[in-house]
């Protein structure tokens, strides 16, 4: 990828080369992220270079974010939209014309979004590359801050563009658990218990980090296949994620595992009511495959690329916090 403060993920063969193959990650003033054994012993960071603060005044930084709310604008306003247009085409498998066009759609704007600014636009992957110590903490907040923003600015674009009963039918796609449904005997709940949704939340979001997002974070396997095949990979996965979280359940007021904060937060700021309604699995479930990814990373082998010696890396804060770190 391009290597410029903006993006996380740095092409650093030549500099791996004449570093002893060590990986840079993306900060205002770059720095070594992996270090060897003596190096570690050598280098102590502050709560604040932990936590990269310094990133808050950085126009760099902002400039990334920028592409990251534009970018997650653009891909809730296209997944909504092919939404509710594939339920509206009345097509006998619609979730599968659904998931063969977010495959399209992510891959398209992965590639659109990444020499901006590494292109996560998910909370998700910054989260995830946080905690891992690729961005610094403070980077990672004002990502998730921006899309976020992009996804009410997608949400409030498709609602400028359809009509008010379709808006109403369909909830401008949002995330959803239940919906009230015409009963024999009145107005039902029907949909998914908040327990069941959230472990599928969390299952799902776990396999997108694992199978597509550890390649773009792992140096060696994104070099040797190629951005646009990453970029592809992972938007197959999604698009399979989102086919069968929707299929295996099969449930009538249940709109499938989000694994987008931005994208379910858009729609409920801009379309409020029942999509507040269970709102916190689509941020709890993510989460905690979010840490459960991480401690992944820090029992695979040595041999792999791992977590182990980045200066934002979580269990690092933990250590500086505590006074452990000399």
């Amino acid at each position: 990828m391009a290597a410029d403060a903006g993006n996380v993920y740095v092409n650093m063969e030549e500099e791996s080369q004449a570093a002893g193959n060590r990986m840079q990650p993306m900060s205002t003033t770059p720095v070594p992220a992996q270090w060897t054994a003596d190096e570690k012993k050598q280098t102590a960071f502050s709560l604040s270079e932990r936590l990269g603060l310094d990133e808050f005044l950085s126009l760099n930084v902002w400039r990334a974010a920028l592409g990251e709310l534009l970018g997650t604008a653009v891909l809730v306003f296209m997944f909504d939209t092919i939404v509710i247009s594939t339920l509206e085409t009345d097509v006998k498998m619609p979730n599968l014309i659904l998931s063969i066009l977010l495959a399209i759609i992510i891959a398209i704007l992965l590639l659109a979004v990444d020499p901006v600014s590494g292109g996560h636009i998910n909370p998700i992957v910054s989260f995830s590359a946080a905690l891992i110590g690729l961005i610094s903490m403070s980077r990672a907040i004002i990502y998730i801050i921006a899309q976020c923003a992009g996804g009410v600015l997608g949400a409030l674009a498709l609602k400028a563009v359809v009509s008010s009963n379709i808006e109403r039918t369909f909830s401008l796609a949002g995330c959803t658990l239940t919906v009230i449904a015409p009963g024999p005997q009145g107005p039902v709940t029907k949909g998914l218990e908040a327990a069941q949704a959230f472990w599928l939340e969390a299952f799902c979001s776990f396999v997108f980090l694992f199978a597509s997002i550890w390649i773009l974070f792992d140096r060696r396997q994104r070099n040797s296949i190629g951005m646009i095949r990453v970029f592809s990979i992972i938007g197959i996965v999604l698009g399979l994620l989102v086919f069968v979280s929707t299929t295996v359940t099969a449930t009538k007021g249940y709109a499938g595992a989000g694994m987008n904060p931005a994208r379910c937060f858009g729609a409920a700021v801009v379309r409020g009511g029942h999509l507040w309604e269970g709102h916190w699995i689509f941020w709890a479930g993510p989460a905690v495959a979010c840490l459960a990814f991480y401690v992944y990373t820090l029992i695979i082998p040595d041999d792999h690329f791992h977590a182990e010696g980045y200066k934002h890396d979580f269990f690092g804060i933990l250590r500086t916090i505590s006074g452990l770190e000399s």
